[in-house]
């Protein structure tokens, strides 16, 4: 089997436009990007705005393994299969992050035969969205710094700055630093920190902002500080908008490129779902919604933490009522949450399978429980038993749910026609009763708990005292109201990467909270999770090159 990046660069791609003549866009709605890659303009919208919706899907999973997973497979996939069908259907994905690309995840462009393309220019810099987004975090950091040096009319209290600066990249050695050092003309001295692009408060603004002026005066209530009396300084106090804007201009434009069968998809704003809300943008889903009659989403890792920030975040926000969710898992994921080292999973193993299927149980409960018919798909590897396969098969239909087996990554649409068939079966004969699993006017421990007993399983939560203290002063000035965003690992229903399965009797601990009042929701981090990732030993980047001809190798 040749690698993913082999396969993309052997993929004879059509121009954009040919794509975009599927979902009946004109050349003068796009602005081109070369020839595979387009943006949609402001016109498009006002085109489409009052077409019917398409049927919404979200593609989901449980908890992420070393043996993988394949969701953004299985979305791509699921997409082509629609358009070998000759439904009228679009992919809605996220941007890919520069930082897991050359760290341990790779890129996320699918895989096999289910890939997205101009793969290289999709995993590293694309349209330059993600660099506008670093570009307008950063420009407020310098803003407000600068504020401070000029004489601090707004009198920032430089312990209690909280806005941090971001760069797309997994560097550890920026979670903490200190700043102003030199002369005074260079700052006060001070310590500041670095996050990841994805967990910037910009990037989930970008996501939920329906248009420029709604992504304006979501940028003018982000909180940067608070003022010696703990008043909160905003970004629109700095007067920092208007520039932060502008950089933004084109990056809150959706992008447009294709599969490997030229299905048109719809790629645009990419947050972490461990700290970050993990859903591609507001924009991107309802203009999809608005130019065909499928739409498959995804979000970011496991149900637990994508599945649940789109359905109580994303949705509740934006009017979204998701039609039906795809579960994705594995028979090798499943036998790893049972105890099998990596190394094992190509053997049948009945007894671990049914040891760890309890993951993929307990994410089907947390499907049902926001109303939504779920189809559970595996991706199929050669090693499967048929005796595995159909254990997981009887074990999905008792609980209710429909599925269906997936080959895209080795055979492309041809292996999800059977998932694609099964979900328009569950979208004709189910109907979706989407509710968020909480009320917005519940306390901000109130959700947190909610989240935690009913999604994660968790028998109670902790706080250190600065949470409690951060979530007092959130409720204090009137943000109370928000939705919570959880960040935690992505490895386990608990907040210990190490608990696997369906852990029980544990605590979630809640180690900060804080608000991002322009993105509207209150964050809370649990354990040991890091808004500013590392490499690992061997990042992937050892393995990335380019030849003299200017040939990409080494992604995946």
């Amino acid at each position: 089997m040749k690698t993913d990046i082999e396969i993309a660069q052997e993929a004879e791609l059509v121009h954009i436009r040919e794509v975009a003549k599927k979902l009946d866009i004109t050349e003068d709605e796009l602005d081109f990007y070369g020839k595979y890659k387009a943006k949609f303009s402001d016109e498009l919208w006002d085109k489409v705005k009052d077409k019917k919706d398409g049927k919404l899907i979200l593609v989901t999973a449980i908890n992420p393994t070393p043996a993988g997973e394949g969701k953004t497979t299985t979305t791509v996939g699921l997409g082509e299969a629609f358009g070998r069908m000759n439904k009228k259907a679009v992919i809605a994905l996220r941007e890919p992050s520069l930082g897991p690309c050359f760290g341990i995840k790779g890129g996320a462009a699918g895989g096999g035969y289910a890939q997205v393309v101009p793969m290289e220019d999709l995993n590293l810099h694309f349209t330059g969205d993600f660099h506008a987004i670093t570009s307008a975090n950063n420009l407020l950091a310098a803003m407000m710094d600068n504020h401070i040096q000029q004489g601090n009319e707004l009198e920032i209290d430089p312990n209690q700055i909280v806005w941090k600066r971001c760069v797309d990249m997994n560097d550890r050695v920026l979670r903490n630093i200190v700043v102003g050092l030199g002369r005074k003309v260079d700052g006060i001295v001070r310590e500041d920190h670095f996050i990841i692009t994805v967990a910037s408060e910009i990037m989930a603004i970008l996501c939920l902002a329906e248009n420029m002026k709604d992504l304006k005066e979501r940028l003018g209530k982000i909180i940067v500080a608070y003022s010696y009396t703990g008043e909160p300084i905003t970004a629109k106090q700095l007067n920092a908008v208007g520039a932060m804007g502008a950089l933004l201009k084109d990056a809150i434009k959706p992008n447009l490129i294709q599969t490997l069968e030229h299905t048109p998809a719809i790629v645009h704003g990419g947050p972490f779902a461990n700290i970050a809300h993990g859903c591609n943008s507001v924009r991107a889903t309802k203009t999809a919604l608005k130019l065909a009659d499928y739409v498959v989403t995804e979000a970011g890792f496991g149900a637990d933490l994508g599945a649940e920030k789109f359905m109580d975040i994303k949705c509740r926000m934006a009017g979204l009522k998701p039609d039906a969710v795809v579960l994705v898992a594995t028979v090798r994921a499943l036998k790893y949450n049972g105890g099998v080292p990596k190394i094992e999973l190509g053997t049948e193993n009945l007894e671990a399978l049914k040891k760890g299927i309890v993951n993929l149980e307990k994410h089907i409960e947390n499907v049902q429980k926001f109303g939504v018919p779920c189809v559970v798909t595996l991706n199929r590897f050669v090693t499967d038993s048929d005796a595995e396969l159909a254990f997981v098969k009887e074990f999905c239909e008792a609980r209710n749910c429909d599925f269906a087996l997936s080959e895209v990554w080795e055979k492309g649409s041809e292996g999800g026609i059977a998932l694609a068939e099964k979900v328009i079966s569950t979208l004709e004969n189910k109907e979706s009763h989407f509710k968020p699993l909480y009320d917005s006017s519940l306390s901000v421990k109130e959700k947190i708990e909610t989240v935690a007993k009913e999604i994660y399983g968790a028998s109670g939560v902790t706080y250190d005292a600065a949470a409690d203290k951060a979530i007092a002063r959130i409720e204090e000035l009137g943000y109370g109201d928000m939705p919570v965003c959880m960040a935690k690992n992505q490895y386990s229903l608990s907040d210990d990467p190490a608990k696997l399965g369906r852990p029980e009797n544990f605590t979630i601990h809640i180690r900060e909270a804080y608000v991002s009042a322009g993105a509207g929701f209150v964050v809370a981090i649990t354990g040991t999770v890091m808004t500013m990732p590392g490499l690992p030993k061997k990042p992937a980047a050892f393995g990335i090159d380019v030849n003299d001809d200017g040939v990409i190798t080494g992604l995946f």
